[in-house]
């Protein structure tokens, strides 16, 4: 697997580069009118879309160690993997731009999307390797049918 890091880690770390660029980037800056509620929509979305991704892998016994994706015992398929083949890490994003709108710099933005592209690369799409090898045509068909992200 390519995986260089756990997703926790990696978000911890994207955290602390919006942290760093909000202090240390003496433009991009912004505010507007209702911000604070997109940061509650954002953070609430993110932690139910995340917890409840995560009860559907433990009522189907299955692991969630994003680090040991061979060790899946079931493709979980249904609820809200029917909406998004990734609902943890998109959990982990909605997160991430509710710390940037708190933040409010615009260049924040670009964390999370590099945030995106890491997760794609190194560990969505090693994920992807390995299931498609335990589950086969099943997984390739639900491929077809679910989007990575939303």
């Amino acid at each position: 697997m390519y995986l260089k890091l756990p997703p926790a880690i990696v978000w911890l770390l994207a955290a602390s580069l919006m942290l760093g660029v909000a202090r240390f980037l003496p433009f991009g800056n912004f505010d507007f009118t209702g911000r604070i509620y997109f940061i509650y929509v954002f953070i609430g979305l993110g932690a139910f879309i995340g917890v409840f991704a995560i009860i559907q892998f433990i009522k189907k016994h299955t692991t969630i160690n994003p680090t040991k994706p061979q060790n899946v015992s079931q493709l979980v398929t249904a609820g809200l993997y029917s909406y998004s083949r990734n609902p943890m890490y998109l959990g982990l994003l909605l997160a991430l731009l509710a710390w940037g709108l708190y933040l409010g710099n615009a260049f924040n933005s670009l964390v999370a999307a590099g945030f995106v592209s890491y997760m794609n690369a190194f560990q969505i799409k090693p994920e992807e390797a390995a299931l498609s090898n335990s589950f086969g045509s099943e997984y390739k068909t639900y491929l077809k049918h679910v989007r990575r992200w939303f």
